[in-house]
C-alpha cells in the first residue's frame, strides 16, 4: 500500500487521523497562507489544503498526501489562529452572540489518481453572549492560542457555544474525518 502521509504539523489533525487506524506519518507544508484579496473562508481553506498537500506530494511523489485547512469567519472577517492571549480576548469578544463559519476543507493527492481529491465541510457555531470576566476564566482554564476562533470545542470551549450545526463534527477540531474516509476508500484504503 502507498505511504499515508499527513502533510500538517497540528497535533489535532495528526490525533484525529488516528482514529482511523491507519499507520501514517506527518510532513510540515510549504505553503504561504496570506489570504488573496477578497478571499472567502471558503476559498481560502480550499486553496490551503491543496497547496499543503501538493508541496509534500512534490517531495514524496510515491505517497498518498493528505492536505487540510480552516478557516474561521465571522460578520465577513476571517479569523485566524489568535497566537497570544490578548488576540484570543479579542476574537471571543468580537464573536460574542453572533454565528461563526468554520471552512475546513482537506485535499488528498495520491500518485494513481489523474487529480486530487477534494472536500469541504461547513460548520455554524453561535457562541453565547460571554462577558470579558468568562472569557477571561475561561482562557485561564484552556489558552487555545493555536486554535482559529480562539477555542477548543473538543475541551472547555464546548461551555462557550449556545448551538452548534454541522455534518461532521470532526470538522470543527480540523480535519472532516467523514470526508477523509470516503476519499480514503478511493484512494484504495481499507475503511
Amino acid at each position: 500500500m502507498v505511504p499515508l502521509i499527513l502533510a500538517s504539523t497540528s497535533r489535532y489533525r495528526a490525533e484525529l487521523l488516528t482514529r482511523l487506524l491507519l499507520p501514517f506519518e506527518a510532513a510540515a507544508p510549504n505553503a504561504d497562507e496570506t489570504p488573496m484579496p477578497a478571499e472567502t473562508a471558503q476559498k481560502l481553506a480550499a486553496r490551503l489544503a491543496r497547496a499543503k498537500a501538493q508541496s509534500v506530494a512534490q517531495q514524496r511523489p510515491d505517497a498518498c498526501v493528505i492536505g487540510s485547512d480552516q478557516v474561521a469567519s465571522c460578520m465577513n472577517r476571517l479569523l485566524g489562529k489568535p497566537g497570544s492571549r490578548q488576540a484570543a480576548a479579542e476574537q471571543l469578544s468580537f464573536m460574542a452572540g453572533r454565528t461563526v463559519l468554520f471552512a475546513t476543507a482537506v485535499s488528498l493527492v495520491h500518485p494513481e489518481l489523474p487529480r486530487p481529491l477534494a472536500e469541504l465541510d461547513l460548520t455554524l457555531v453561535k457562541l453565547r453572549r460571554i462577558k470579558a470576566a468568562d472569557i477571561d476564566r475561561y482562557l485561564d482554564a484552556e489558552p487555545a492560542f493555536d486554535c482559529a476562533g480562539s477555542f477548543r470545542a473538543e475541551g472547555l470551549g464546548i461551555s462557550l457555544f449556545e448551538e452548534i450545526q454541522s455534518r461532521d463534527p470532526t470538522g470543527l477540531i480540523g480535519l472532516p474525518l467523514i470526508a477523509l474516509a470516503r476519499m480514503l476508500r478511493k484512494a484504495g484504503y481499507p475503511l
